[in-house]
């Protein structure tokens, strides 16, 4: 029997065939979807016989689990609660998107969805305490996942190691009355899968399988990017710079030089900075008073490129942050006040109690701001 299909510009049955195809879904049947990538074939992974007969439809051995489809970021939370550092960045950063997470919990029993499963359907979900997450960026795959409202397990709609399908027509070609219902979203919008990376459980990562993102930017996104920004870069942002970094290793429990190596990266700028001056005087006691040495610090212009990197700018001034806006102004929602509470005053020029009074400001708003940094990494 061929499956039910509607396409999705039906725009007065596409609702009711998404709410009928969702309780199909929860009942046992295989549903054909489109994402921005590549057509998908869903099964509930509460219906254990579905999730069998998606397997022999694949033609895919039984030992592996397929990934788990969900309609928002957040919903990751149902399936790892205590994710890596790395795998809220590049979730942040990518969802809804063609990436593809796996990730290690110690004990699937005790994650949230592992309190509403049967441990046979458990293991339809994660293999050897392994999960793959994926939240498509496509409005089908997400109002067909909201309405399920049951984890949604799911791999691309072809025979085993024949090409995904970029089109319905492909995907039905290859399945036809092995499925039940098909929504027909016309051609993907990217022409190949999403990327798949591995996320160990002492938060290194490896690129399984290349996609739509490439190695290059998901090294990028996998880091995180700290730029202070003042006038000169040679007193308070590199006051703050220096405060950062040394609060986020003892936050994390290892040494600033460090830090690289888990991918984060804090610097400093100066939007009318020349290269190559040295930290003032009076900014070098005021770290010396803390226990940092800053006497390596040079001077660095504020460039695009490094705004364009950079996830999070804090700024000294509200001039600052104009300045930074202009240069970049899509970077805007990247650009925030050091101190919510106002500007920072520049020192320069002043005695070494205005350095004082200006390093104890900075120190208070860089605990506040790291607080917020660091519970960004701990929650999808």
């Amino acid at each position: 029997m061929r499956p039910e299909v509607i396409t999705f510009d039906d725009k007065a049955g596409y609702k009711p065939f998404v709410r009928r195809a969702a309780a199909a879904l929860r009942s046992g049947a295989l549903v054909v979807f489109p994402t921005e990538t590549v057509y998908g074939l869903g099964a509930c992974a509460l219906e254990v016989a579905a999730v069998r007969r998606l397997r022999e439809v694949k033609g895919s051995p039984a030992a592996r689990a397929f990934t788990v489809h969900i309609a928002r970021r957040e919903d990751a939370a149902d399936y790892v609660s205590t994710p890596a550092p790395v795998a809220v960045r590049l979730a942040r950063k990518t969802w809804p998107g063609p990436l593809t997470l796996i990730c290690t919990v110690s004990d699937p029993a005790g994650e949230v969805i592992g309190r509403k499963c049967s441990p046979e359907q458990l293991k339809e979900i994660y293999h050897e305490r392994k999960v793959g997450l994926r939240c498509p960026d496509h409005e089908v795959a997400r109002d067909l996942l909201l309405e399920t409202a049951a984890p949604v397990v799911a791999s691309s709609a072809n025979k085993a190691g024949a090409p995904p399908p970029l089109e319905l027509s492909a995907a039905l070609d290859a399945l036809d009355e092995q499925v039940d219902y098909a929504i027909d979203g016309g051609p993907t919008r990217h022409n190949a899968a999403s990327t798949i990376v591995e996320i160990d459980v002492n938060g290194g990562w490896r690129i399984v399988r290349t996609g739509v993102i490439d190695e290059r930017t998901i090294r990028r996104m996998a880091r995180r990017e700290v730029v202070m920004v003042c006038t000169g870069n040679s007193c308070r942002s590199p006051l703050a710079e220096y405060m950062f970094r040394e609060k986020l290793a003892t936050r994390l429990g290892v040494t600033p030089a460090q830090l690289e190596g888990l991918g984060y990266t804090i610097c400093s700028a100066g939007t009318a900075a020349a290269a190559g001056w040295p930290i003032s005087e009076g900014s070098l006691v005021e770290l010396r008073r803390r226990g940092i040495d800053a006497r390596m610090h040079r001077s660095t212009p504020l460039t695009e490129d490094l705004i364009r990197r950079a996830d999070r700018i804090y700024t000294m001034s509200p001039e600052h942050r104009a300045a930074v806006v202009q240069m970049v102004p899509s970077a805007r929602d990247r650009v925030v006040p050091l101190d919510a509470q106002g500007p920072i005053a520049d020192p320069i020029g002043g005695d070494q109690e205005a350095y004082r009074r200006c390093a104890g400001q900075i120190e208070q708003a860089v605990d506040q701001r790291l607080e917020e940094f660091v519970n960004e990494d701990r929650n999808w």
